[in-house]
């Protein structure tokens, strides 16, 4: 990694940058810290691509071009922006999905370019609105701590990674834009409109998606996939990827509308022509998971689905979720013993227990700090005398946590997911449907992160936080609320109208 100082730097600043972003009170601080961030995350680029290869950048013309376009592209939507600050979340979501393959040094990557343009459009804007004097609503201190904490802590732990350029992707790609993502969302006004907004916008990305999934499992063409493409001829199934590199990252985004889904029709009183048709979208949204063909889709699609059903069902309704429930582990646990006959635990589980092995041998390595942001692939890699981090990553969020910052990091991540499940709660006093939606999608962010990983670096969580974090703002604290029921009045405004 060239200027490896200079990427040590931008990490304590990204810190201090996430720290001014999410607890101060105040503008100043808030435009301060979103500038710090920024600075911090081109300095990481800097490091990461090479003064070179941005020298070529500027001696080429239609490079050049380019750039000037998407820095006239962004200023306009600023623009827009700062005229309709509302429509913030819904052109976040809009380009949170799409991943354009660049040349990042000497090796491809997938980035977030849409997103990444419009997220600077978005933090322009509210720099703007801010600076004429607009005093936006600050992120809660119930959700403000544990992610300060916690991105505080994966942001200083880059000092002592055992891979900078993988730190410095994590810090540069996801994390500190990410961090502004949250906290431009958690300021945005949030519209009467905005739910359905949101929805209508995850549903469509969806049925897109799936649509395309469905078109290339007749046609047999993928796009972005070369290593599926070669999986695809040693097997009797040809799994898709739709406009993603990977079926589970693809059916993630199909998963995710057919929750949000679940819970319109379960939680909303629908006329039948309208509950049809949303049930024909989820079964198109069906059809398209199903040539994914990806298990840790599967797997979080059916754990949301039940615990929504759970939550918005009633009493014996609950009962038949626990029976089955019960019936499915003595299923799976009857499975599990006869699959095992014969058989090593890495064959039964494709290689999952050989990563969990060697991210615990990680662990062991530093167990109170982690091997730092980024560092437990190649710190699996040399525990286990093997050169190449690639095949070592654990896909296990939880796991990659602990082995990445230790035991202090993974307390910081479990305070973060108990303040997050506790802001959803207290929502959900407000305003009910919206909050077992966006538990929904975090539902299934999370349990699928614990098959492939991706729950810090998908934009939908930190947006969903973000969401969380508005909408908690707009709930009375618990001496108001008891106050305000006891004289007869309804106990909080419906801020957001259904």
């Amino acid at each position: 990694m060239e200027h490896a100082t200079l990427a040590q730097v931008a990490a304590l600043v990204g810190a201090l940058g996430a720290v001014l972003v999410l607890v101060p009170r105040g503008r100043f601080l808030v435009v301060v810290g979103l500038a710090l961030l920024g600075a911090a995350t081109g300095a990481l680029a800097v490091s990461l691509v090479g003064v070179d290869d941005l020298e070529l950048l500027v001696e080429q013309p239609l490079a050049l071009a380019g750039l000037a376009l998407g820095v006239c592209a962004i200023v306009a939507g600023a623009a827009a922006l700062v005229r309709y600050p509302g429509a913030t979340p819904v052109v976040l979501l809009l380009a949170a999905p799409f991943r354009v393959p660049v040349e990042l040094g000497e090796e491809e990557a997938f980035l977030l370019l849409p997103l990444y343009a419009v997220l600077a459009a978005a933090v322009l804007a509210l720099a703007v609105r801010m600076l004429r004097g607009e005093h936006p609503p600050a992120v809660p201190f119930l959700l403000a701590l544990p992610l300060t904490a916690f991105v505080t802590f994966a942001s200083v732990s880059f000092l002592w990674t055992w891979d900078d350029r993988a730190g410095g992707i994590v810090l540069a790609f996801f994390l500190f834009p990410f961090v502004a993502g949250l906290g431009v969302v958690a300021r945005a006004p949030l519209e009467s409109w905005l739910p359905r907004a949101l929805v209508a916008t995850l549903v469509g990305l969806g049925s897109l998606f799936a649509a395309i999934g469905i078109w290339q499992a007749q046609t047999r063409t993928l796009f972005f996939a070369r290593d599926v493409e070669v999986a695809n001829a040693y097997t009797s199934f040809f799994r898709v990827t739709s406009l993603f590199k990977d079926p589970s990252l693809y059916g993630r985004y199909v998963v995710l509308p057919i929750v949000v889904l679940l819970v319109v029709l379960l939680a909303r009183r629908l006329r039948p022509a309208v509950w049809i048709l949303l049930a024909g979208v989820v079964a198109l949204l069906f059809v398209g998971l199903f040539f994914s063909y990806s298990q840790s889709s599967f797997v979080a699609l059916f754990v949301t689905a039940a615990a929504i059903a759970f939550v918005a069902g009633d009493r014996r309704s609950r009962v038949v979720l626990l029976a089955c429930a019960v019936a499915a582990t003595l299923a799976a646990g009857a499975y599990a013993a006869t699959a095992f006959e014969g058989r090593s635990a890495r064959d039964v589980t494709s290689g999952r227990s050989r990563l969990v092995d060697i991210t615990y041998e990680a662990f062991r390595l530093r167990p109170v700090a982690g091997v730092g942001i980024g560092g437990q692939p190649a710190a699996s890699a040399e525990a286990n005398g093997r050169r190449s981090p690639r095949r070592n990553a654990s896909h296990t969020t939880p796991l990659t946590v602990l082995a990445e910052l230790g035991v202090v990091g993974f307390l910081l991540y479990g305070w973060m997911l108990a303040a997050i499940a506790w802001a959803l709660v207290r929502v959900s006093r407000v305003e009910h449907a919206l909050a077992l939606g966006l538990a929904a999608v975090l539902s299934v962010l999370f349990v699928h992160s614990l098959l492939y990983a991706g729950f810090f670096e998908d934009p939908l969580t930190w947006g969903a936080i973000g969401l969380a974090a508005g909408l908690l703002v707009r709930v009375p604290a618990p001496a108001e609320d008891t106050a305000v029921a006891s004289q007869g009045r309804p106990a909080s405004p419906r801020v957001l109208a259904h």
